[in-house]
């Protein structure tokens, strides 16, 4: 029996929920018989039944006796749903096989346990590796209550995110552009600076083929609350809400003038006299938001990497070189020996046309 393999057919499972299952994570299963895949079935969106269950549905009687791969620890607690363990208990299920254990310090290993207690046998840690990149996000929140910040952005060989003047369009090709929409539905939200508002006026929503994906929740860093009331992110029809995260002293009339059903004030607590990222993030937390996608500008990178908030880099080379003055990717304090630059690790390279996306990880959480 050829247990990789089944695993990795229930973690193509789970990635088609990808952007819908927030904050819980995404998770496949398949249930196997006599080497033949019997029943198969993912976790859709939140509040939905769990992967194991539409599983154990789609294999009917099936199951009795068969291996379950599931790329998650089951649950064994009831929460918007009943315990995926008591499923698999009552459809014969002999065999749970499964990547990782729950992160969550309150139900770790309980799963496992209670089934091994009624006389299944449970194998732990088949594509451990791939399951924890796929769930990083949850992982990380589950065990933090803080989201998982990828700073993602599109540089020139000579490391410029836009002219001296501030044009940006377009530094990297079609394809790379239409990837960064994937990543915008993944991610429960997009955080940007003021500066970025100003200068691009962006719409900082999904756009993919045949309107498939969510637009994710609009964060605006702007300690003033200077941002133009006609501004796309105000005044566009999304189903996300926007958040001007600004300074706890600002007026009370200026605050009146943007907010509405979908505009929210969040006002945050200052360092160096600009919007505290690292409490931010904190408070995002606390609204259920398990992921952010910041998007710029230079400033906003730079105060992002200096605050310690930044997980995952996500960086598109693009076959162009200004050869001049430009907008660098993060603008503000930094060491000045390079012993104290920070490392990026666990580095996967991906090409898109001719533009070259880097991504790796600042922090690791297993």
């Amino acid at each position: 029996m050829d247990h990789e393999y089944y695993m990795k057919q229930a973690l193509a499972l789970a990635e088609k929920a990808i952007g819908y299952t927030s904050p819980n994570p995404m998770v496949g299963a398949v249930v196997v018989k006599d080497n033949k895949i019997v029943g198969q079935g993912y976790h859709q969106s939140f509040g939905q039944p769990h992967a194991e269950v539409n599983a154990l549905n789609d294999a009917g009687t099936q199951a009795k006796g068969a291996r379950l791969y599931v790329n998650l620890e089951p649950c064994n607690h009831t929460g918007k749903t009943p315990p995926c363990t008591h499923a698999i208990l009552e459809s014969g299920i002999s065999t749970v096989v499964m990547a990782m254990t729950d992160p969550n310090p309150n139900v770790a290993g309980k799963g496992g346990q209670f089934l091994k207690e009624k006389g299944l046998s449970v194998i732990s840690g088949v594509c451990e590796k791939e399951a924890k990149f796929l769930n990083q996000a949850f992982y990380k929140f589950i065990q933090t209550g803080i989201p998982f910040v990828t700073m993602k952005y599109a540089a020139t060989m000579d490391g410029k995110i836009a002219t001296q003047t501030g044009d940006a369009r377009w530094i990297s090709n079609e394809t790379s552009r239409h990837y960064v929409h994937q990543m915008r539905h993944a991610n429960d939200a997009i955080l940007v600076g003021i500066g970025t508002v100003n200068n691009d006026n962006p719409s900082l929503t999904t756009r993919l083929p045949e309107k498939q994906g969510k637009d994710p929740v609009r964060i605006i860093v702007d300690t003033h609350l200077k941002i133009n009331p006609q501004a796309k992110v105000l005044t566009q029809k999304s189903g996300a809400k926007t958040i001007l995260a600004c300074a706890a002293d600002v007026s009370k009339k200026r605050a009146h003038l943007y907010q509405s059903q979908q505009v929210q004030i969040l006002p945050i607590e200052l360092q160096k006299k600009r919007v505290d990222l690292g409490s931010l993030m904190t408070a995002l937390g606390r609204m259920n938001i398990t992921s952010v996608l910041i998007e710029g500008g230079s400033q906003i990178h730079s105060s992002a990497i200096q605050a310690g908030i930044v997980d995952q880099v996500c960086c598109f080379i693009a076959p162009k070189i200004l050869g001049g003055d430009g907008y660098p990717v993060c603008h503000g304090d930094a060491p000045l020996e390079m012993q104290y630059a920070q490392s990026v690790n666990n580095i996967r390279i991906k090409r898109f046309g001719d533009d070259i996306m880097i991504q790796g990880t600042l922090k690791a959480y297993d």
